[in-house]
């Protein structure tokens, strides 16, 4: 099977809603990668067909959960808090071109990445910035802010207070159960939900957390 077969199987699996053009770029990202990884290791993976499902289904696979925290009142504002390799904030942001979202990186390397898969793919909607995240002091704070394996909860939370907009939630994708995680949240923060993530060709378990500031 081909990559974009492969892709093309795992979004109908999973049944999401995507622009037309969302494929094409999807698998120009992947391409971009791939060809990055080989000189500046973005990620453990080589595998094209496990990049597949590893990076780009596992990302997309929270999008019916960022749509429903976004709703329609206003244009959404994410925060991709260690995007690394722009995962999992460049899928969700071809995924939803009328959503603005910042990649946020320390790693100089990883941010002309991220540079380039921005102009290259011409994604108008995201936002490069190479800095620690204790220092970065947007405009505005976020209403969703996401990491993927970025740190403990506890750590994503308190490192990122600072640029959550009041009534915004975290978004923390982790593999296990988050369970122990939670018991070491800051005071004033609460789970609003823990989802199971279904995520074709990955076996390894998959969840989403969702935190917010407690009333």
């Amino acid at each position: 099977m081909s990559t974009p077969q492969r892709l093309a199987r795992g979004l109908a699996a999973m049944g999401l809603d995507l622009p037309e053009t969302a494929p094409r770029r999807l698998l120009a990202y992947l391409a971009l990668l791939a060809r990055w990884n080989r000189v500046h290791n973005l990620t453990a993976l080589r595998d094209a067909e496990r990049m597949v499902s590893h990076h780009l289904l596992d990302s997309l696979a929270v999008l019916p959960y960022v749509d429903a925290l976004t709703g329609t009142a206003a244009p959404a504002a994410l925060l991709d808090v260690g995007s690394g390799g722009g995962l999992p904030g460049i899928p969700l942001a071809i995924a939803r071109p009328g959503m603005a979202v910042t990649l946020l990186d320390s790693v100089a390397k990883k941010a002309a990445f991220l540079n380039q898969v921005r102009a290259e793919l011409a994604l108008d909607n995201v936002r490069v910035v190479c800095g620690r995240v204790e220092s970065f002091a947007p405009e505005a704070a976020f209403p969703l802010i996401i990491s993927r394996a970025f740190a403990r909860l506890g750590d994503f939370v308190s490192l990122t207070a600072h640029l959550l907009a009041p009534g915004g939630h975290w978004l923390a994708m982790k593999g296990r159960d988050p369970a122990a995680e939670t018991a070491d949240l800051p005071a004033g923060v609460r789970v609003a939900a823990v989802h199971a993530l279904g995520v074709p060709e990955v076996d390894a378990p998959r969840h989403l957390v969702v935190l917010e500031r407690a009333a």
